[in-house]
C-alpha cells in the first residue's frame, strides 16, 4: 500500500501592532534574511513587504506592514489604508505587543478593529522581545494579552535570541490552507530590488536623528546602472526627500559628515542584498509638506 504524500500547506500571514512593537525584527527572523527596515524609531515601515519562509511541508508568505495608529497626515491614512487591506487578503494575522511596555490605548484601538476581522481570519497574539523583560513581567503581558479578546493562540517570542521564533512559525504555518509552493525555491522575497534598496537608505538615514525625522523621511532610488567599465558594479543613484530645510541640515550634517556615514552604513547592507559591489550617490531635496500632498505622494510611491 502507498503511502500519501504528507500535506503542503502554503498561504499569507501578517503581523499587526502599534508602531515599534517588533513586528519587522519578527518577520527577518521568521524569513532567516533582511526584507523589511528595523529601526528603533516608531512608523519606519513604509511598505507591505513580503518575506518568503520556504519549508519542505509548507510555504509562509510573511507580509510585513506599517504600524496601525491614528493618522495626523495624509501619509498616515494611506500607510493604515495598507494594513487594512493586507488584513483582508491574508490567512492568518499576528498581533504583536511588546513584553517590555504595557498594553495601552494604542494596542486597545488595534483589537477594536481587529475584533471583527477574526470572526473570518484567525488572529494570534504574540508577546514580542521577551529578552527585554523579566519572566514574571512577560507573564504578565500574557495575561493582559488573553483579556484583549479571543486568539486563536497566544505565544511569548524574541526575534532576536530566537526563543520560540520556530514556535510563532508553526502556529502560523497550522492555520494556512493545504496548497502547493507560490514562489519557486530560494526566494526570500517578491519586493522589486530598487525599493528594497531604497528602504534600506532610509533605514541608514533615521539611525541616530531626532524623532521628527522618521515621518519626513523618503526615500526614491533614480536609477540602478552597471557602473561603466566593470561588470562586478553597480552605480545606484538615490534622492532623500524630507520637508523642511532644517531637517535637510539634520540628514547632511556639519560638512556632509552625517551624508557620508549614512552612505556607508546604506552601501554595506546593499551589497550584501544584491551581492555585488555598489558606487552609491545620494542627494538630499526638500519637498515641502510632502506627506499632506496627494500629488508628491504619488511620485514618491504611496
Amino acid at each position: 500500500m502507498t503511502q500519501s504524500p504528507p500535506e503542503h500547506r502554503s498561504g499569507f500571514a501578517c503581523f499587526v501592532g502599534r508602531p515599534n512593537a517588533g513586528k519587522s525584527t519578527l518577520t527577518n527572523a521568521l524569513i532567516g534574511s533582511k526584507v523589511a527596515i528595523t529601526s528603533s524609531r516608531p512608523q519606519t515601515t513604509r511598505h507591505a513587504i513580503r518575506g518568503i519562509l520556504s519549508r519542505p511541508d509548507a510555504q509562509l508568505v510573511v507580509v510585513d506592514t506599517p504600524g496601525l495608529h491614528k493618522p495626523r497626515t495624509l501619509l498616515g491614512s494611506r500607510l493604515n489604508d495598507v494594513v487594512r487591506e493586507t488584513w483582508a487578503e491574508v490567512d492568518v494575522i499576528g498581533f504583536c505587543v511588546p513584553a517590555d511596555a504595557p498594553v495601552g490605548r494604542g494596542d486597545e484601538f488595534i483589537i477594536a478593529e481587529l475584533r471583527s476581522v477574526a470572526k473570518r481570519t484567525p488572529v494570534i497574539g504574540v508577546v514580542t522581545k521577551t529578552d527585554l523583560a523579566a519572566p514574571q513581567v512577560v507573564a504578565e503581558r500574557l495575561a493582559q494579552m488573553s483579556g484583549l479578546m479571543d486568539f486563536a493562540d497566544i505565544v511569548p517570542c524574541s526575534a532576536v535570541d530566537g526563543f520560540q521564533v520556530d514556535t510563532v512559525a508553526q502556529l502560523l504555518v497550522n492555520r494556512l490552507p493545504e496548497g502547493p509552493q507560490l514562489y519557486p525555491d530560494g526566494e526570500l522575497t517578491d519586493e522589486p530590488e530598487a525599493t528594497l534598496v531604497a528602504e534600506l537608505i532610509r533605514e541608514a538615514a533615521l539611525e541616530g536623528v531626532r524623532d521628527e525625522l522618521p515621518h519626513s523621511l523618503a526615500v526614491l532610488v533614480e536609477e540602478m546602472i552597471p557602473h561603466e567599465g566593470r561588470k562586478d558594479m553597480l552605480d545606484v543613484h538615490a534622492l532623500l526627500y524630507v520637508e523642511r530645510p532644517s531637517q535637510k541640515g539634520i540628514i547632511i550634517g556639519k560638512g556632509g559628515a552625517r551624508l557620508k556615514e549614512v552612505g556607508s552604513a546604506a552601501r554595506r547592507q546593499i551589497e550584501a542584498l544584491l551581492g555585488t559591489k555598489i558606487y552609491l550617490e545620494l542627494h538630499v531635496k526638500v519637498a515641502k509638506d510632502w506627506q499632506r500632498d496627494p500629488k508628491q505622494l504619488r511620485k514618491l510611491g504611496f
